[in-house]
């Protein structure tokens, strides 16, 4: 076991899977000499030479396009997006094109395709450095969305993610990169896609979430009165998601708070407040409570923590469900 931080977990993942299997490609804007805007893929340039970790132009939609073209001919692409606000420009390649091919085609052309995206506000970074664009791209057919909230986590998922047959959008929460340290197997191992995990169990009041907020839950709990018994779900895959582990849950406590940084409106939570509504109807106590970002562009440094949602007012957002 090596005891790791999310961005070394990242690292090793991606080095035993470069051993492994020589069709992974890595491109992306100073990936290489540099090894990325966070050191993610540090030493890799290095070890594996300039033809496997490809420093591109700044052209999102050109990386994308070459990532799409590349696993189409049978290679296993890994493109890194240095920010989240940076997919706009590769949205009309990875939406219209990676997304579609295997319906296109038939299933004939499949689309191996891993982008590495940081993503998430907390680091004080400027304007298109900061957003947390999930629910845009779990809105769309074809393509597996992943956030994972630990060492462990990154490392298993990620290692799914690469050998997925079909796209995944694997964004990396850029605030906990070097939070924390957790025990990571140095062997490989894999975490299936789409399976969530519960962090604690509770009997009284589920919180499901997602990504760096995971940590800010476990935060607030820790504010909660004893008798307030919470169980906490990290989602991990964001599309396709758990639904049964939710169901479960809620139908054992029977309430709900969906926690996550994006704005409330049609977030992500909006379409696990529905399935909840949906399949868990006669078992809720209480109204299914979001605790989000807010309906505004993310703002600078000095409010930056106001805009996320922080332990205090996740956990405010816990009392207010327990107590209808």
């Amino acid at each position: 076991m090596a005891n790791l931080t999310l961005v070394q977990a990242i690292n090793l993942a991606l080095t035993q899977e470069m051993e492994a299997d020589d069709r992974i490609v890595l491109l992306g804007e100073d990936i290489g000499l540099n090894g990325g805007v966070f050191r993610v893929t540090e030493g890799l340039q290095q070890r594996f030479g300039e033809d496997r970790v490809v420093d591109t132009p700044l052209a999102e939609s050109g990386i994308m396009g070459s990532a799409i073209g590349l696993a189409m001919a049978g290679m296993r692409p890994i493109p890194e997006i240095q920010f989240e606000g940076f997919l706009g420009p590769a949205y009309d390649q990875l939406i219209n094109h990676g997304a579609r091919y295997r319906t296109r085609s038939r299933g004939a052309i499949t689309v191996p395709l891993t982008v590495r995206v940081p993503v998430g506000g907390g680091i004080h970074a400027p304007e298109l450095h900061s957003d947390s664009p999930e629910a845009i791209y779990a809105h769309h057919p074809g393509i597996k969305v992943v956030m994972p909230a630990s060492p462990y986590d990154a490392k298993g998922l990620l290692i799914s993610a690469i050998r997925d047959p079909d796209p995944v959008i694997y964004f990396e929460p850029k605030r906990i990169y070097r939070a924390f340290r957790e025990e990571v197997p140095e062997d490989e191992y894999t975490i299936p896609l789409g399976k969530a995990k519960i962090v604690e169990e509770g009997s009284d009041l589920t919180i499901v979430t997602w990504g760096a907020p995971v940590l800010q839950c476990l935060e607030a709990m820790d504010k909660l009165p004893d008798d307030i018994s919470v169980e906490l779900i990290d989602l991990r895959t964001i599309y396709p998601y758990d639904m049964d582990c939710i169901e479960e849950s809620v139908r054992k406590t029977g309430r709900c708070v969906v926690v996550h940084e994006a704005p409330k409106t049609s977030g992500f939570g909006a379409e696990i407040a529905a399935m909840v509504q949906e399949r868990c109807f006669l078992h809720l106590e209480a109204p299914v409570q979001r605790v989000t970002g807010y309906d505004t562009i993310m703002p600078y440094y000095k409010l930056e923590l106001d805009y996320l949602p922080e332990a205090d007012r996740i956990a405010e957002g816990v009392m207010a469900c327990a107590a209808y």
